[in-house]
């Protein structure tokens, strides 16, 4: 789709709506500890499952929308520990360096020739300086670097996941953490393999390459004030102690309110994200910038092809799906509803088998028409027979039925 269109979507409507529901619903969720367990478990592992698929993208834009996938994993086990203004507040802060990330990725396009694919890009800082600049500020954003948008709202979700002392929550927890590092690690790919490696297109790419217009540009700087300082000016009017900026929209039982407790909770516990964030950042550029051949050679291993395969094909999700649910309920549907239903007994029975019928029949009586009059006079015969048999037979029966009738219950009398 187009790339605005994707920004639209992903960040601020569309695949955003599930959440807002969740939102909304609070009233239902509270009473129910079970659902809440479900969204907890269901969320933490989305957001790692979503994560670990972008390591292995090529596509640029493709990379995008599994970041939002992995950030939607935060809102939603954010709500399954029932802390919903802050995942209200992430959604909010997702909405403007997710959409700032594919405008970005929509002005590279635009301006490198339609090109998407990663391995056919490098170099293009020079090309693109303000879009890189862009591009970095909504990806440090995204891995919650301090003091930008995303830093105020997803490190509070992973503080909140642990100031709730549970199992599930912990499980989020630490699964929170784990997709912190590889949301910074393959944002980082991104950005060396577009604007910092080596290039690889052609030359004439490189020559048709420029900065996009104003009127692209222009969208890029709003949401880029946006990605820095909407963080810090929103906090209290979400998530500050007494906000009534959500009113009764939400609701929240008091055993599960922990906001409290979150901000107190040792300084090594709030660190942790920050420094798996950080180290996914130096693993990718270090990685890609000095151990590229290593990341090759590793690929082409057995166990390097497995994985990338496996992480590359969303764990081979979609392949199960196709092979043990698509494809037999497609077959199902062609051998029994179309060949033997439609195609059989209806075709058989209904209006196709009694024009064939009624061909055949017509066809047969056609035969008779021989044209000899002794077979015309055997016909006739035999019709005068069968008439007078038939209503011999009616006869016998019209005027002897209360006899029939009486033989009929003795004989049920006798067998009985």
């Amino acid at each position: 789709m187009p790339t605005p269109v994707s920004a639209l979507l992903h960040a601020a409507t569309l695949v955003t709506a599930g959440i807002y529901l969740l939102v909304r619903s609070s009233p239902i969720l509270e009473y129910s500890t079970t659902a809440l367990l479900v969204i907890t478990l269901v969320g933490s592992s989305t957001a790692f499952f979503a994560a670990t698929c972008g390591l292995v993208q090529n596509d640029l834009k493709r990379i995008i929308a599994y970041s939002t996938c992995s950030q939607l994993g935060y809102m939603t086990f954010a709500c399954g520990i029932s802390n919903y203004s802050v995942a209200f507040f992430h959604l909010f802060n997702h909405g403007f360096f997710k959409a700032l990330l594919f405008l970005s990725a929509g002005s590279i396009i635009h301006g490198f020739s339609d090109e998407q694919d990663l391995r056919r890009m490098g170099g293009l800082g020079k090309l693109f300086p303000l879009t890189y600049c862009m591009f970095l500020i909504g990806s440090l954003a995204l891995m919650g670097f301090p003091f930008l948008t995303g830093f105020f709202s997803k490190d509070v979700i992973l503080e909140v996941a642990f100031a709730q002392y549970t199992i599930s929550s912990m499980f989020a927890y630490w699964f929170g953490t784990l997709s912190a590092f590889f949301t910074a690690f393959y944002s980082f790919r991104l950005i060396y393999l577009t604007f910092l490696t080596t290039p690889n297109a052609t030359k004439g790419a490189f020559e048709r390459a420029h900065e996009s217009s104003f009127l692209i540009v222009f969208p890029l700087l709003i949401l880029g004030f946006g990605s820095i300082f909407c963080g810090f000016l929103m906090k209290d009017l979400f998530i500050g102690v007494g906000s009534i900026f959500l009113g009764n929209s939400i609701f929240v039982l008091p055993k599960n309110f922990n906001l409290f407790e979150a901000e107190f909770l040792p300084s090594t516990i709030k660190l942790i994200p920050l420094v798996f964030s950080f180290s996914g950042a130096y693993f990718s550029l270090l990685l890609n910038n000095f151990y590229g051949l290593f990341l090759t050679n590793l690929k082409l291993t057995i166990l390097g092809r497995l994985l990338y395969c496996f992480f590359n094909q969303k764990w081979l999700i979609d392949k199960i799906y196709n092979v043990y649910f698509l494809v037999p309920f497609f077959e199902f549907s062609y051998k029994v509803p179309f060949q033997l239903l439609d195609k059989g007994f209806i075709e058989l029975f209904g209006p196709l088998g009694l024009t064939i019928s009624l061909n055949n029949v017509s066809k047969k009586i056609s035969n008779l028409q021989t044209g000899l009059i002794y077979h015309y006079t055997f016909i006739i015969l035999a019709g005068v027979t069968l008439y007078i048999n038939l209503l011999e037979i009616f006869n016998f029966i019209y005027f002897n039925f209360e006899v029939l009738l009486c033989y009929f219950f003795i004989l049920v009398g006798i067998c009985v």
